[in-house]
């Protein structure tokens, strides 16, 4: 299957990621969101990560200005109706994707494969309320996209090997590693990543230590280079909290209990770096400032 236009519905930064990578390997791209002031919010951030990427000598300026001629953004999904390939990086709702796609499915032509950048939810689920099973898959993206190599691709039941070979196919083009995980909550990085990071906000929530407290012991302890509660700012405190619900739901195990104190900071809105404050407050160049005091 040959891929030259990509439709990526998200331009958060997961989306907005994939837009830059897919632009980069020289792709035709259409970042998709509800209003076109996201968009641009999505599109601005890109701009500034290769920005910071021509300082660090990744890039000369014209090449800079190259890539972003490639992504056209748009508030219509009617734009998509051209593309060859779509890859969905919306909220972690299930539902909410769902009625994406089955918009999608009544506007891209049917051999348009549909790929689904989810965390945990369910491929084969999603794909059935399609008309389009056989062309529906996950392709789970790392953050931040640009600089992590991995992509989880994940078939639901009706995924067909032609899907499989061209979504990995699309994968190496953007110069990414592959691996394939069965269709189980969580797949495989976030079935082990996630409930770390919940165990470690439990450690925080129970006076065990402070935020740098466990920050820097599982950096230099275990040789990670982010801690688990800064990895959680990351990701979004918002999205951690989906996926450990997900996997508590469909598993039944207390192992996936989600942690209270995650539950209220996002009931509080301190949802992680992309909202100013989660475990750590950040500047406005998303710099993070330590607590002075643990977060309880």
């Amino acid at each position: 299957m040959d891929v030259s236009v990509v439709g990526i519905i998200g331009a958060g930064q997961m989306g907005a990621g994939v837009a830059q990578v897919a632009a980069q390997a020289g792709l035709r791209v259409i970042l998709n969101d509800v209003s076109e002031q996201l968009c641009l919010r999505g599109l601005d951030g890109l701009e500034r990560n290769l920005d910071r990427m021509i300082q660090r000598g990744r890039f000369k300026a014209d090449e800079r200005d190259r890539i972003i001629r490639r992504i056209e953004t748009s508030a219509n999904l009617e734009d998509l109706r051209g593309v060859d390939f779509v890859i969905e990086a919306v909220v972690e709702q299930e539902e909410a994707k769902i009625q994406l796609f089955q918009k999608l499915d009544r506007i891209c032509p049917p051999e348009v494969i549909f790929a689904s950048n989810t965390s945990s939810i369910s491929i084969t689920r999603m794909g059935a309320r399609t008309t389009r099973a056989d062309r529906f898959i996950g392709m789970h993206f790392m953050n931040p996209v640009p600089a992590m190599r991995l992509v989880e691709i994940i078939r639901g039941l009706a995924t067909s090997q032609e899907t499989y070979e061209a979504t990995r196919a699309l994968a190496e083009r953007l110069g990414k590693n592959t691996m394939t995980a069965e269709d189980f909550p969580g797949f495989i990085v976030n079935r082990i990543l996630l409930p770390m990071i919940n165990e470690a906000i439990y450690t925080l929530y129970e006076g065990v230590g402070g935020v740098m407290d466990i920050d820097t012991a599982m950096k230099l302890g275990t040789n990670q280079p982010m801690g688990p509660l800064e990895l959680a700012d990351l990701i979004g405190l918002d999205t951690c909290l989906a996926i450990m619900e997900v996997m508590h739901r469909v598993f039944g195990d207390d192992k996936y209990r989600p942690c209270p104190l995650l539950k209220k900071y996002v009931d509080a809105g301190y949802l992680g770096r992309k909202a100013g404050r989660g475990f750590y407050t950040y500047d406005a160049q998303g710099t993070p400032i330590p607590p002075l005091a643990p977060a309880r």
